[in-house]
């Protein structure tokens, strides 16, 4: 799916109302339709208050009140902030429920009655660009302290589309019913607090738009991870599906090394090496026999590592933040002129000797939580500056960069953004990115290229620790589940159609 701008989405817009062709009022009520029967879902029986603001957001509100009554009976308590006139189809709406019946108009100074069980807000939706003051800024606050269940309309009021609304006073909704395509503000975590559930509306805006718009932003969701899925051959061999070297761990840290191997080995890898120390041979042999070991220090990893011979490295889960590893590192960068996977402890060594980014193979795949991103790239001042550095550093040292998060966001070095739509916050549990790097490493070495390893391998991720959420909760599911449903996920994806 691609994530469009403002400016893109309002472009769709105009052009189904040219191309389909449609009236722009018929459009709304398409839209208004498709909230209505969301709205009725949810409705057993409560009063439903709608504030509406003058913009077609608003024109939106008015459509949903006349909609609910039409179908069910339902007598909405609209409220509007201006007895002048708004946008057209806002006020063709207007008069259309004033046809049915009154409205209350907002006064700042007498608090309205917000008893209601669910409020709608359909104030300014993804319309607005600059924050909210004076009685919009005052309806806000009040709606948020109303204790109802607040639905806002395409976007929370005061919530910018494409940039941060840090600072802003904005709609804390409940749900969101958003139209056509995710809105980036709607990925991001800083405004986790103002979305609630989000629930995407088709309102049925032309595909082709979609299909000819340029976007260098997108979100993966499960009819894209089917394409990108690559099955093996009938005639298949371990051979064919590579030799794969997984450096980890350290005393005390053989869990790591543990999940990584699973993982790897689930996701179809054709051999496994586990590069470890000796304290965790025994560990290795027992938990994971299905991967060969070498042995390399006692307690921590030695310098005498040789990767020549492997089609792909992953590097870092559990082996230690040690400033010795910097020459470990620069061997194998040098040594390994094909991607390597780069995560955990190998991130934060990175990041003390910066000078070893310029030396990492191109097309790698770093895969750090936002901390370690901002210990390798510098802070930012929100997410959307994050993302974009994460672009910029992508694109300049032409590598992958994994940012791992709810929606985890893959920076390419074509300049693009992809969000990913599965996974839950069961998996933010340590260990899990561990289970990542080797589901990443095994992608690779199989032949999967750098971009689509990347892309499918965290959704397939999600996807496998969505299943074991299912099956023992987001709170009691551990790492150590994921690997179990990787087989669970991968017949999900092979047979969607």
């Amino acid at each position: 799916m691609k994530i469009f701008s403002s400016e893109q989405i309002h472009k769709w817009d105009q052009f189904t109302i040219s191309n389909e062709p449609i009236e722009s009022i018929q459009l709304m009520e398409r839209a208004a339709s498709k909230c209505a029967e969301q709205i009725l879902s949810i409705y057993s029986g409560e009063e439903i208050v709608i504030f509406c603001g003058p913009g077609n957001n608003g024109g939106d509100g008015l459509a949903i009140a006349r909609i609910l009554w039409e179908q069910r009976g339902l007598l909405s308590k609209v409220i509007l902030f201006t007895k002048g006139k708004g946008s057209a189809d806002y006020n063709t709406n207007l008069k259309r429920w004033l046809a049915i019946s009154g409205v209350e108009y907002y006064d700042p100074e007498n608090k309205p009655d917000l008893t209601a069980k669910i409020i709608i807000d359909a104030l300014f939706g993804n319309g607005i660009n600059k924050p909210l003051s004076g009685a919009y800024q005052k309806a806000v606050e009040q709606i948020n302290n109303s204790g109802s269940y607040v639905v806002s309309i395409d976007l929370p009021s005061g919530m910018y589309v494409d940039k941060s609304s840090i600072g802003n006073t904005i709609i804390k909704a409940n749900e969101t019913l958003t139209f056509q395509t995710m809105k980036l503000g709607l990925l991001m975590p800083e405004n986790e607090v103002y979305f609630g559930l989000v629930t995407l509306i088709d309102i049925g805006l032309l595909p082709e738009f979609e299909k000819e718009e340029l976007s260098g932003c997108y979100l993966t969701q499960l009819y894209d991870a089917r394409e990108l899925y690559r099955p093996g051959g009938r005639f298949a061999h371990k051979g064919n599906f590579g030799h794969a070297a997984l450096i980890t761990g350290s005393y005390g840290m053989m869990g790591a090394s543990v999940l990584s191997a699973r993982g790897c080995l689930k996701s179809g890898v054709g051999k496994l090496t586990c590069i470890i120390p000796e304290e965790g041979y025994i560990i290795m042999q027992t938990s994971v026999p299905e991967a060969m070991c070498r042995v390399s220090g006692k307690y921590t990893l030695s310098g005498d590592i040789d990767v020549e011979k492997y089609d792909v490295v992953g590097i870092g889960p559990g082996i230690g933040n040690l400033d010795e590893y910097k020459e470990l590192l620069k061997k194998v960068f040098l040594q390994q002129k094909r991607p390597v996977v780069i995560d955990a402890d190998a991130l934060n060594v990175i990041s003390q000797h910066l000078e070893l980014l310029k030396l990492i193979p191109a097309n790698s795949i770093l895969t750090p939580h936002p901390g370690e991103f901002d210990r390798l790239f510098g802070k930012t001042k929100n997410n959307f500056d994050q993302r974009r550095l994460a672009v910029q550093k992508a694109k300049e040292l032409q590598i992958f960069i994994v940012l791992k998060g709810r929606y985890t966001f893959i920076a390419t070095p074509e300049g693009t953004g992809h969000f990913n739509s599965s996974g839950n916050s069961g998996m933010a549990t340590g260990g899990s990115g561990d289970v990542l790097t080797g589901m990443l490493t095994a992608l690779l070495a199989r032949g999967y290229p750098p971009k689509d390893a990347a892309i499918f391998g965290v959704y397939l991720h999600g996807m496998a620790g969505d299943i074991a959420a299912h099956m023992y909760s987001e709170e009691s599911m551990t790492a150590g589940d994921i690997p179990d449903f990787i087989g669970s996920a991968i017949h999900r994806i092979a047979n969607y159609s």
